[in-house]
């Protein structure tokens, strides 16, 4: 193997690719980008086993700065190749495989000689395209991930909530994430006539947003193993979450006694300004709500407590008290994005939801907390 190529385009694709690789892998192999150069592209693999990337850069032959002398493939260390790369003072480099795998990257005045790893030991990756296909802007797709992920479960107790939910029927497409004290559900018109129901690794979600430029499509591709995000030259593919998402619909109340509208930005720098009060570790803030006032308050017998009377844009029902977690209706009203957020209830201990006045397709809901003062 035996190519040369622009230092800044070698280096981008390596980065992108490096993501999926895990630095405690048990495979050695595994712990490696696996470079292959073909007859008029380079393609460059990096694996974890769950997720895997991808990145083809196509040879232009009017291109001085991509030209590949002899075919071949090898796998070097990701963590040694990057820093190389990274270090070498030159637009241009060359990658050579010398003898067997010891492979030669050399640029200007700089020459580094490195052990790889032969590519026919790299495990097999099917990077087959699966047939149920649906295409969606960039930015969208970044809403979706941003709008959901957070609210995934970080424990392996129930493995499926680690996940976003992906169900599509017909032309609309429904993205939810849940911990089971809060949830997230964004929703959002496709053009695609396909039908499914997955559940995808947030970790998986988080590396396909790292990747996302704003002015492309992506094409989505699924199967009952797999997702594939295909983004220009690159794609990413992620195994999925097994087992059967929970039925989340009937969790979100229909019908609200009581609407709060409030400033996105007055809630946040509240809860905000009171975070440091915690219970146990947890702030918990209780929110007061009547025709005459909205008052934010949080007390601890261990720190002391706060109150901070809020302005609201408008208040509809009775009074109401009610105490939830400040963290999450703080994640909540952040992602949502907007100037003007509201909060409906149905109940002092019943869920309640958080929107954005603007936009319909994203909903957030929060388990109330019982306190005892």
């Amino acid at each position: 193997m035996n190519f040369r190529i622009s230092k800044r385009v070698f280096y981008n694709a390596l980065s992108v690719v490096s993501r999926a690789i895990s630095a405690n892998s048990p495979l050695p192999w595994l712990s490696g980008i696996k470079i292959e150069a073909k007859k008029d592209e380079l393609v460059l693999t990096g694996s974890d086993s769950d997720v895997s990337i991808q990145k083809v850069i196509k040879a232009d032959r009017n291109d001085a700065f991509f030209e590949i002398k002899e075919e071949g493939s090898i796998v070097i260390e990701a963590k040694y190749i990057l820093e190389i790369v990274r270090k070498i003072d030159a637009d241009e480099l060359i990658v050579e495989v010398v003898d067997g795998s010891l492979t030669k990257i050399s640029g200007h005045s700089a020459e580094f000689n490195i052990n790889g790893m032969k590519a026919s030991d790299y495990p097999a990756i099917d990077f087959t395209m699966p047939t149920k296909q649906i295409e969606i802007d960039a930015d969208v797709l970044l809403k979706v991930i941003t709008q959901t992920s957070f609210a995934t479960s970080d424990k392996e107790t129930r493995p499926v909530l680690t996940g976003v939910n992906f169900k599509c029927d017909g032309s609309i497409l429904e993205c939810v994430a849940t911990d089971s004290f809060r949830l997230a559900k964004k929703t959002i018109h496709v053009n695609n006539t396909q039908s499914f129901n997955i559940t995808i690794p947030a970790k998986s979600l988080g590396e396909v947003a790292k990747t996302l430029e704003r002015d492309e499509k992506v094409l989505i591709c699924v199967s009952d193993k797999k997702a594939q995000f295909w983004i220009d030259h690159t794609v990413i593919q992620t195994r999925l979450i097994d087992g059967l998402y929970p039925e989340t619909s009937r969790l979100i109340p229909t019908e609200f006694m009581y609407e709060l509208t409030l400033d996105a930005r007055d809630i946040l720098n509240a809860i905000d300004r009171a975070s440091f009060i915690k219970s146990e570790g947890i702030s918990i803030v209780k929110l007061s709500a009547s025709q005459n006032e909205i008052v934010i308050s949080t007390k601890s017998q261990e720190v002391g407590s706060s109150m901070e009377k809020l302005q609201a844009i408008s208040y509809k029902g009775n009074p109401l008290e009610i105490s939830f977690s400040g963290r999450y209706v703080f994640d909540a009203v952040r992602v949502l994005n907007g100037s003007v957020v509201k909060l409906e209830f149905s109940g002092e201990m019943k869920p309640f939801i958080i929107r954005n006045v603007d936009d319909e397709s994203i909903l957030q809901l929060i388990l109330p907390v019982r306190t005892y003062s």
